[in-house]
């Protein structure tokens, strides 16, 4: 085990104010045992040390400046009754900025206050100007009711602040429309309803004077791609009605957020990135949970996204079997360290990467508790997307208000309710990118006492490998934004719906930027648009139906049979994974197995039942090469890029027991295919290098599948993607190419950007995929180097030894 200081500029976890929120958690408990003792119990309640790494993030003073000569005092007092005597340097600038017509965005640490850095800009303007507009987007609706409450709580007259998302009652819409100058709302409602109907927000529309996007970092990939055309719609409809908002943006800190913002906006973005706010000290460990005995029946390991399916939602236990020797499950460890932190009176959210998972951490620590001291798992519960309205709003509730002392949530809390007063996090697997870890990291720490952070290894070679390589994280830069506009897939169906709300002209193709000609003659030549010569009309009566976040189609409602009660949603992606028959399904704490899955009415039909197995859905994938983008021909090896049509299609799905992992038995599936043509990276050996390097004819298969699973485990270091973004397909002779291939590709229609960002990092993506399995200790692959717990072919065949070789030949021919 390791232990540093870190002090030089870089991503900081925690700040000790957020300036403009008004939603602050209550004292609760007490402060509890020290970060440094708190860890040192922890650390001593198991067999051997599983601490293999301690950061010491120093605190930090703030750096306060004067309020900006233009805010009213009327406004620097509402601040003050909330307790902001000043703004941080930071806030000062991006709102002097903003203020002068500049559009910025504010790319600085959790809790620094970017809130302030827009708000006082927005409310001066709404002040000044009573027929002023305001228009507020966040990633999520829990994110904008946080915000509604801290600008309702500034008492402001004449802003009426509203929210008009999905929860919005019909009733209140109207009023919202004609009487709200401060709009918080989402993008898919800005996509979905704004837009379409403009007509009806003519009057806002027209007296738009800023558009702020929260957490802007988070429209990435094939998201983020769309939501920058629906920005570029925005910016279209105002300047029809006359008016050219400033665009405000705030990001966690991140690789150069200007470019990134610019590519999101279309707009010249100025970036504000030196983090003047204060901090409190924070203690960041990073935990690898202990190999469990060779004969302990291997206990299930937890969520992971890798495998050949990258729409498959990770699954929450027993991902493994016929193991001789595994660490203890992910899940499992922050389970017991979420229910030990609450019996020493700690407050902590546990961050989980999946809805299941994030549901066996909470029950699990209910169950620990309660057998501890009875009644105390109940303030313990879990928070994740696909709740009900009434639910998130009572669990938002009750960790405001200090009810809850432990939450087990996936990151939909990453980025909404201010959760100041929190003294712990614990972080169930690396979440994917620094970006993310920073953020959740940061959700610790109260009121800028000391905080402690804990990343809980999974058994996978990511994670693996960055608990033996802290440098990569705290010696790393966060990584930049991926978003690709010009993404065909994004662009073309964007333009179909620029087209319903207004016809498109020739000037407005520009706003829409590179292949936006080629796009819309591709729509004319399908019908979808007519050409005048006026411009580009839509032709059909029905708006177009575009999915923002490629999510496979409308949610799937989960019903209860005996009663008709709705549970929640699942997205549709995720309906063949986690709601096809015999499905066990996990709602807060309860347990169900499905009865019924009608996939042309979007419901499940379920019951109650606590069996003591686990589902987990099996597919198959098949690939092939569709276009050459761009290659290296490296000799014996070659390095490619270009778009593949992928066809998936699940099969079956095992039961295994909860307590063991022991498979009960494998049953059929009768689910439809699914077909993606997406972005890919591939790379290809010749026969003869293979047989040099000493891999055999029959351990070539073993070889290539044991370096995929390898390689998706470790991009996630080099671009911003989840594992579940992206899948892969290995082969001996594949017939596209007629030679050994790995293949690995964006999970989402016309790619997301991270095979892009793979082709270009392939020497050090590569190179440290060799260092995951070659310095791992098991002998033949395991869940830390090879072993994917999503794999359709249930990981055989594998080949750890041949995976070094195979990964050496390319190395070795590959131009840095």
């Amino acid at each position: 085990m390791t232990t540093n200081d870190f002090s030089t500029a870089r991503p900081t976890p925690r700040h000790d104010l957020e300036s403009s929120s008004a939603a602050t958690v209550s004292a609760g408990p007490g402060p509890g045992p020290a970060p440094a003792d708190l860890l040192r119990r922890l650390r001593a309640r198991g067999a051997g040390d599983p601490v293999t790494h301690v950061e010491r993030v120093p605190a930090r003073a703030g750096v306060p400046a004067p309020w900006p000569s233009w805010a009213p005092a009327e406004l620097r007092a509402a601040f003050a009754r909330r307790g902001v005597v000043a703004p941080w340097q930071h806030q000062a600038r991006a709102a002097t900025l903003a203020y002068e017509g500049e559009h910025v965005v504010v790319a600085t640490g959790t809790a620094s206050g970017k809130s302030l850095a827009y708000q006082l800009p927005a409310l001066a303007t709404l002040l000044a100007d009573p027929r002023a507009t305001v228009l507020y987007l966040a990633p999520t609706k829990a994110l904008a009711a946080d915000q509604l409450r801290a600008v309702s709580a500034l008492e402001l007259e004449g802003v009426r602040p509203a929210c008009y998302d999905g929860d919005t009652p019909r009733a209140e819409r109207e009023w919202i429309r004609r009487h709200s100058r401060f709009v918080l709302t989402n993008p898919d409602m800005l996509h979905h309803g704004i837009l379409p109907g403009h007509a009806q927000w003519s009057g806002f529309l027209r007296r738009l004077a800023y558009v702020v996007i929260d957490e802007c970092h988070t429209y990435r990939g094939v998201f983020g791609s769309h939501v920058a055309h629906v920005l570029r719609r925005l910016r279209r409809q105002c300047a029809r009605f006359g008016a050219t908002p400033v665009f405000v943006l705030a990001s966690a800190t991140s690789g150069d957020p200007a470019t990134a913002a610019g590519r999101l906006t279309g707009l010249p973005v100025t970036a504000v990135t030196e983090d003047a706010s204060p901090r409190g000290g924070v203690t960041f460990a990073l935990w690898e949970p202990p190999l469990l005995p060779p004969d302990s029946g291997g206990a299930p390991p937890q969520a992971s996204g890798d495998g050949s399916s990258p729409a498959a939602p990770p699954q929450a236990s027993g991902e493994h079997d016929d193991l001789r020797q595994v660490r203890r499950s992910a899940l499992r460890e922050t389970a017991d360290l979420l229910a030990d932190t609450v019996a020493e009176g700690v407050r902590t959210l546990a961050f989980v990467r999946s809805r299941k998972g994030a549901e066996v951490v909470a029950a699990n620590a209910r169950r620990s508790l309660d057998d501890a001291v009875p009644g105390l798992g109940g303030r313990v519960a879990a928070y994740r997307g696909g709740y009900l309205r009434e639910e998130r709003r009572e669990l938002e509730r009750a960790l405001l208000h200090g009810d809850l002392l432990g939450l087990a949530s996936t990151n939909a809390l990453e980025l909404g309710v201010d959760l100041v007063g929190l003294d712990a996090v614990l972080i169930c697997g690396y979440p994917g990118t620094r970006a993310s870890l920073w953020q959740q990291a940061g959700r610790a720490g109260r009121s800028g006492q000391e905080a402690l952070a804990v990343l809980v290894a999974r058994d996978d070679p990511l994670d693996t490998y960055l608990v033996h390589h802290p440098e990569a994280i705290f010696g790393a830069p966060v990584e930049a934004t991926v978003l690709d506009p010009a993404n065909r897939y994004v662009l073309a169906p964007q333009l179909a719906c620029a087209a319903f709300e207004a016809p498109l002209t020739p000037a407005d193709l520009a706003l829409f930027g590179d292949g936006a000609k080629e796009a819309v003659d591709e729509l004319v030549t399908a019908g979808a648009l007519r050409q005048r010569p006026t411009g580009w009309y839509w032709r059909h009566r029905e708006r177009p139906e575009v999915d923002l976040r490629g999510e496979g189609g409308a949610p799937v409602c989960v019903v209860e049979s005996a009663t008709g009660r709705l549970l929640g949603t699942v997205d549709g992606s995720s309906s063949h994974f986690l709601l096809h028959p015999g499905a066990v399904y996990l709602h807060q704490g309860v347990s169900y197995v499905v009865d019924d899955l009608d996939l042309a009415d979007g419901c499940a039909l379920v019951h109650v039942e606590e069996p003591d197995w686990s589902t987990h859905a099996r597919d198959v994938t098949d690939l092939s090469v569709v276009s050459v983008r761009s290659y290296v021909d490296a000799g014996p090896v070659g390095m490619f890029l270009g778009e593949v049509d992928v066809t998936s299609q699940v099969v079956s799905y095992q039961r295994r027991r909860i307590a063991t992992g022991e498979v009960i038995d494998t049953r059929p599936l009768d689910l439809p295919t699914r077909e993606l043509r997406t972005v890919a990276v591939w790379f290809t050996l010749s026969p003869q290098s293979l047989a040099l390097a000493g891999v055999q004819p029959a351990d070539v298969p073993g070889a290539l599948h044991a370096a995929e699973h390898a390689a998706i485990g470790l991009l996630p270091l080099m671009a911003t993607c989840d594992r579940w973004d992206i899948g892969g397909l290995s082969t001996a002779v594949h017939p596209d190419t007629e030679a050994p291939t790995v293949f690995v590709y964006d999970g989402h229609p016309g790619g997301a950007g991270f095979a892009e960002r793979a082709y270009g990092t392939a020497s050090a993506w590569l190179r440290a995929t060799r260092d995951a399995i070659a310095e791992c200790g098991c002998e033949t692959g395991c869940p830390s180097c090879v072993q994917s717990p999503k794999c359709g072919n249930g990981n055989n065949p594998l080949s750890k030894p041949d995976a070094i070789q195979v990964l050496d030949v390319v190395l070795a021919n590959l131009p840095d």
